[in-house]
């Protein structure tokens, strides 16, 4: 189980330190600072190698697969563990093409294991889905205690974790005969409160990036989630007596460069100009 988001630094640092009471795994750096200087804990937690949707969703929807191998070249080391976000398009695609058939050699001859990590839809239904479908291309072993256990490959749940989704994940783990060790937990603010972006379904996510000298829109688009589709391009906000107008440039057709970039912030602004005075002149009669 590792612990992944929480909120403020202060809360964040003592939630996370209380999770690594009992765990080893965390991405929560205040974590750390705060073991370190309260309880002098050189290293109170560790975490591994794993991609974000960013940096999978950057190489563009036609170059999932590719994005998925870069990982493995740059983190597949043997003996080593990565996690690898899988949901930004269709998770169940992902599974059962990407690293069920494309990459799967590439995966096993890696000798490192990969976590597949579901980050949309319910919880226990997509972790079922993703545990039977890697069992099925992977093959598993046979546990001491008669329960199967995955090859090559194990799953993590972030998204949605609490206290009753983490049992409904590990009675159909029990019922479908799979070692509750093929399955991890990333904790996050769930841990402290229940007040967490999902509240008012709100989240920073990147929206472009600066590739190759051209502005490319980067988005995720999950089929088992489409509540949690991202705005690509570049987004700008401008404000004027108070009001706001959201700015977007997309790049669906084809990349744009920064100057043009900077010229279609410009045409915008201009163009918020004319509704504001429009606005005003509206209100004036």
């Amino acid at each position: 189980m590792t612990d992944s988001k929480t909120s403020q630094p202060g809360t964040a640092g003592i939630g996370g330190l209380a999770h690594l009471v009992n765990f080893q795994g965390s991405d929560t750096l205040e974590a750390l600072r705060v073991a370190r200087n309260h309880y002098d804990a050189d290293i109170a937690g560790y975490s591994i190698p794993a991609a974000e949707h960013s940096t999978i969703t950057s190489w563009g929807k036609e170059n999932e697969v590719e994005a998925y191998r870069n990982m493995v070249k740059m983190f597949g080391k043997k003996g080593g563990i990565y996690a690898v976000v899988s949901d930004s398009y269709d998770l169940k695609h992902a599974i059962n093409v990407h690293w069920g058939e494309t990459l799967k050699k590439e995966v096993i001859e890696s000798g490192a294991t990969l976590v597949v990590r579901p980050d949309s839809g319910d919880p226990p239904a997509m972790v079922r889905m993703a545990v039977r479908a890697l069992a099925a291309k992977y093959g598993t072993t046979v546990n001491s205690k008669g329960y199967q256990v995955l090859n090559h490959v194990r799953v993590i749940q972030g998204d949605g974790i609490n206290e009753d989704t983490i049992r409904q994940i590990l009675q159909n783990l029990l019922i479908d005969g799979f070692s509750a060790e093929n399955v991890a937990f990333g904790m996050g603010g769930a841990l402290l409160q229940k007040v967490d972006r999902d509240t008012q379904r709100f989240a920073y996510k990147a929206s472009a990036g600066l590739i190759d000298g051209a502005y490319r829109g980067i988005y995720k688009d999950p089929v088992t989630d489409p509540g949690k589709r991202s705005k690509d391009g570049v987004l700008d906000l401008v404000m004027e007596d108070g009001r706001m107008i959201e700015v977007q440039g997309t790049a669906e057709g084809e990349p744009f460069s920064h100057e043009e970039l900077l010229t279609l912030l410009d045409l915008a602004k201009q163009g918020c100009e004319v509704i504001f005075q429009t606005q005003r002149a509206a209100l004036a009669e």
